[in-house]
């Protein structure tokens, strides 16, 4: 039953089986030495013959091993539970026909067992570690002595082949264990990594479920405003200051709308397969020309750092959202004008906004954008996480740096988007 289910559970082992092939030729390489060595060197009678052949048909396994698994992009646990059933197989062969048990070779029985554990379901560690003590017990009884009629010098050999494994097996094991553990802490950045940005997506599609309803609720009284400030607009009592004021006050309840109107659009109301491509620098004049509608008393200008005809990009709101939110956090850390730079490549496209203000803050240059930040004077602190999260989904990412001449540089760099 054990068998059963290690042959049929699936994973992906191919990292643990070319480890496992480099390994066995390391051990293939160093026992032909000891059975051409072993005869003239240490004069100890070995079948040479059977012993060369069992090694021929290892390497021969191993060639094969080694083939495939160079040309397979993944691996079942039923193949190395398979490869590693195959090593104490051919190992007990090795054993049988020098000396069985009392020979030191045995030890090596044990590395396959603890491969077993760190890779294997825990069904398919106790078959291996019950096929390896099979294998011994069974190498007790039987196997082909080796003649040899000095007692002494056959038990110095034995302690000498003893601690020739250990240090084999020893070096085999830490090397396996100390790979091992690393792609597993790896395995685990990874998945704590997948973890954080699924809360981040879940903490944004929350709020963009609340936006879309305060859209819709903010309508109703927006135009009330709207509808007041056309009366005053209209009442010929009032000073010419006080008309000026108002002219301001419809344009800003103007710029409201549009904002609650892209609410509710970004909410799902329009389709991004069907958004317009428009050129990149048109597109950011655009949006800087929209973003000076909401902010009058901010100053900017746009420097193109590229040569040439810009290349189109979709008119995504998501890249729009985050790009405000970029612009309204540098005019908040200075009264300066700011610089909007636009650069291209043959592979991707380059936003930076760049201040003179104070900088970024050191907690927010490590953790930028990871989480929100407390609600602080001038805004609620989860803008830099929407943008970086946006920026994220758009298959690009944001870099805050804090420039040497002073003020800080927000860098966003998208693939570009092949027509």
């Amino acid at each position: 039953m054990a068998i059963s289910a290690c042959t049929t559970e699936s994973t992906d082992h191919l990292a643990n089986l070319r480890r496992l092939v480099l390994g066995r030729w390391v051990v293939l390489a160093i026992l032909i030495q000891l059975v051409l060595m072993a005869p003239g060197l240490l004069d100890i009678p070995v079948p040479q013959l059977p012993l060369l052949g069992t090694l021929a048909l290892i390497g021969l396994f191993n060639a094969f091993a080694q083939w495939r698994v160079a040309r397979s992009e993944q691996a079942s646990t039923g193949e190395l539970f398979s490869q590693l059933l195959f090593d104490i197989g051919a190992l007990s062969a090795i054993v049988f026909f020098s000396g069985g048990a009392a020979n030191p070779l045995v030890s090596l029985l044990l590395p396959p067992v603890a491969i077993a554990a760190l890779t294997l379901p825990a069904r398919c560690v106790l078959a291996i570690s019950a096929t390896a003590i099979v294998a011994y017990s069974l190498l007790m009884v039987f196997f082909i002595p080796l003649p040899m009629t000095d007692a002494t010098r056959a038990t110095r050999l034995h302690l000498i082949g003893m601690w020739l494994i250990f240090v084999i097996s020893a070096a085999m094991i830490a090397w396996i264990i100390v790979r091992m553990t690393r792609l597993i802490r790896e395995r685990d950045a990874e998945l704590a990594a997948t973890r954080e940005q699924a809360l981040r997506d879940e903490r944004v599609m929350a709020m963009g479920t609340l936006a879309a309803g305060a859209a819709h609720e903010l309508g109703t009284p927006l135009g009330t405003m709207s509808l007041l400030a056309g009366e005053l607009a209209n009442d010929p009592n009032l000073p010419a200051a006080i008309h000026d004021d108002i002219a301001l006050l419809r344009q800003q309840i103007g710029v409201c709308k549009q904002i609650i109107t892209g609410l509710s659009r970004r909410a799902g109301a329009e389709r991004l397969e069907n958004a317009e491509r428009l050129p990149a620098d048109r597109w950011l004049e655009s949006l800087r020309q929209h973003w000076h509608a909401a902010r009058p008393q901010a100053n900017s200008r746009l420097i193109l750092d590229s040569d040439g005809p810009a290349p189109s990009l979709v008119a995504d709101p998501r890249l729009e959202q985050a790009l405000l939110n970029l612009l309204n956090n540098a005019a908040n850390a200075t009264h300066h004008p700011l610089e909007i730079r636009l650069g291209w490549s043959v592979d991707e496209i380059c936003f930076e906004i760049r201040d003179r203000g104070p900088g970024f803050p050191p907690d927010v240059l490590a953790h930028g954008g990871q989480s929100d930040f407390p609600v602080h004077e001038r805004g609620s602190g989860v803008g830099l996480m929407l943008t970086k999260t946006a920026i994220e989904q758009l298959g690009g990412r944001l870099s805050l740096i804090n420039r040497d001449e002073g003020g800080a540089l927000a860098r966003i760099e998208l693939p570009r988007v092949k027509p």
